[in-house]
């Protein structure tokens, strides 16, 4: 996403020309979704690791105050704690950045401030797939799960494990990308996870996926539990285990699923 391609990822040039010419008035925010894999020992240019790893590296790149003079603002930063689904790559971070229009994302990449940093995200990153999202409307059902308090449940959140975002990115079998294949385990799923706690963050439609290994999405989704022993207790009833062999794994052709300790979230229905 600067003027040369970047090594960790290959843009999707169709894609990042819709975002540098959506009219003025069909324009509006869009959130990029990051999931990031870093190397081991960061890489730079000269044949250094900089004395970094890649986490490191990456820590270097973090262009807030660029985001901030546009008038983006971070979202989500959060570090992977569990990888529940999807073999590879193994995600380190997820970050999602609000854009305040699609104009906007580009724009900042022929920015000099912003050029400067991207030395350090080069030289840090493995792997990345950025995807560009938009709201969606989330099923009738999550009104059963603003019914009972996070702190009266069986896991509440304890200072030895603390609320967790439960991140899926999907692509439907079907095509669609309308999710509809889904409704049967909504129907089994939710109630279970209201009984531990669990909340909507948001949900999002991917418009496009600006940078990554070529493969499509359609949703990203992100679900809020108060603890991680929340979320393992849901996903381990039998009800719900049921409901995803009828429902969910035929509904899905590709996924991940990843447990995310946030040190940043700001998404619209977190609690």
């Amino acid at each position: 996403m600067t003027t040369s391609r970047p090594s960790y990822g290959t843009p999707n040039r169709e894609y990042g020309m819709r975002l540098a010419t959506t009219p003025p008035d069909d324009d509006g925010p869009i959130l990029m979704v990051n999931l990031m894999k870093y190397r081991e020992r960061a890489a730079y240019s000269d044949g250094t690791d900089g004395g970094a790893t890649g986490r490191e590296a990456d820590d270097r790149y973090a262009p807030t105050d660029v985001l901030a003079d546009i008038g983006a603002q971070v979202s989500l930063f959060a570090d992977v704690d569990t990888q529940l689904l999807g073999s590879e790559p193994r995600w380190d971070r997820v970050g999602c950045v609000l854009y305040p229009t699609r104009r906007s994302f580009i724009e900042m990449q022929s920015r000099r401030d912003f050029q400067e940093r991207h030395v350090h995200k080069e030289a840090g990153m493995e792997t990345t797939i950025v995807m560009g999202c938009v709201p969606i409307d989330t099923p009738g059902l999550a009104d059963e799960l603003a019914k009972v308090s996070a702190q009266d449940v069986e896991h509440p959140t304890t200072p030895d494990d603390g609320p967790v975002i439960v991140m899926h990115v999907i692509r439907f079998a079907d095509d669609s990308g309308d999710g509809s294949a889904m409704a049967g385990y909504h129907d089994a799923a939710f109630p279970i996870a209201a009984r531990h706690g669990a909340r909507i963050a948001s949900w999002y439609r991917v418009e496009g996926t600006i940078l990554g290994d070529g493969r499509t999405w359609h949703e990203v989704r992100f679900n809020q539990f108060p603890s991680k022993a929340a979320f393992m207790a849901v996903a381990a009833d039998p009800a719900r285990l049921a409901a995803q062999r009828e429902h969910r794994a035929p509904a899905i052709a590709d996924t991940y699923a990843l447990i995310l300790r946030p040190t940043i979230n700001r998404l619209p229905g977190a609690r």
